[in-house]
């Protein structure tokens, strides 16, 4: 894995300018950090996400500063609805150059908590897992036929860990789609279409600050992360994750009992919050 490092401007300029790179989740966080940077840097940028009136703004906000920025509100979990969506963006943009996979959701909420909500697994399945799968497979066609691409997954450090407790829903979700990406670009490579698997760390979003523990722990900000996904663009590695994850993923490996036993004393001590 290479934790990597963050492109020049002039690097990412040379790599997106006149580029079509669709951001998913780009009003907030992340997303708009990332579309942000690709706007500045000379990119076409299209923008999907949920708030139609935010995104506009912020269309309206890069071309208002030089950029070339697209509004696409829509919701990923409408799998129906997502066919139409990508030929509209074929029919009027041409196949897209990168693909960023940011838009997700996270719950954490313990076993006992989710007996009577079967709906956190699934909306968490749909937008994490299905939601982009049913936007690639519209997207690929395209891609493959044209003979160039790139998918980058913003994906979660955890799916290298042990499994969290009271994160089963966001880790198993994240986890399924890292399969299927690297399943799909073992298979499309051929064709000229790459992927790379970004396995963030924390990242201080308003997806994050719900989770009082999450502020006892570095993290990175918004514009840190965008860098990161930056230089997945620029050098399209198959994988960045920090430094010590690797480490600490072989290590859980190959002291499986032991760090289960501590997982396990972790649940069994450290609750959810009070109702």
């Amino acid at each position: 894995m290479n934790p990597g490092g963050r492109p020049s401007e002039a690097r990412l300029r040379a790599a997106v300018a006149g580029r079509v790179v669709l951001v998913t989740g780009a009003s907030h966080g992340i997303g708009r950090a990332t579309a942000t940077r690709l706007a500045r840097a000379g990119a076409t940028v299209l923008l999907l996400a949920r708030s139609a009136d935010v995104l506009e703004q912020l269309a309206q906000e890069l071309r208002a500063a030089g950029g070339d920025a697209h509004a696409y509100p829509f919701d990923l979990t409408d799998l129906d609805a997502t066919p139409a969506l990508a030929q509209r963006l074929l029919a009027e943009h041409g196949p897209p150059d990168v693909v960023v996979n940011n838009a997700g959701k996270s719950i954490r909420r313990s076993i006992d908590r989710s007996y009577e909500r079967f709906h956190d697994f699934t909306r968490t399945t749909d937008l994490n897992y299905l939601g982009p799968v049913r936007l690639l497979l519209a997207l690929l066609p395209a891609m493959r036929a044209r003979g160039s691409g790139h998918v980058v997954n913003v994906s979660t450090v955890g799916v290298l860990l042990p499994p969290t407790p009271r994160w089963s829903a966001y880790q198993a979700s994240k986890a399924a789609f890292d399969v299927w990406l690297r399943s799909m670009a073992a298979e499309a490579h051929a064709d000229g279409v790459t992927a790379t698997s970004l396995y963030m760390a924390l990242v201080y979003t308003r997806m994050s600050a719900p989770t009082g523990d999450f502020k006892l722990v570095p993290g990175l900000s918004p514009d840190e992360a965008a860098a990161l996904v930056c230089h997945a663009i620029v050098d399209r590695p198959p994988a960045i994750a920090p430094w010590w994850a690797s480490t600490a993923a072989l290590m859980s490996t190959a002291a499986r009992g032991p760090s289960e036993k501590l997982v396990r004393l972790y649940a069994r001590f450290h609750g959810d919050p009070p109702r």
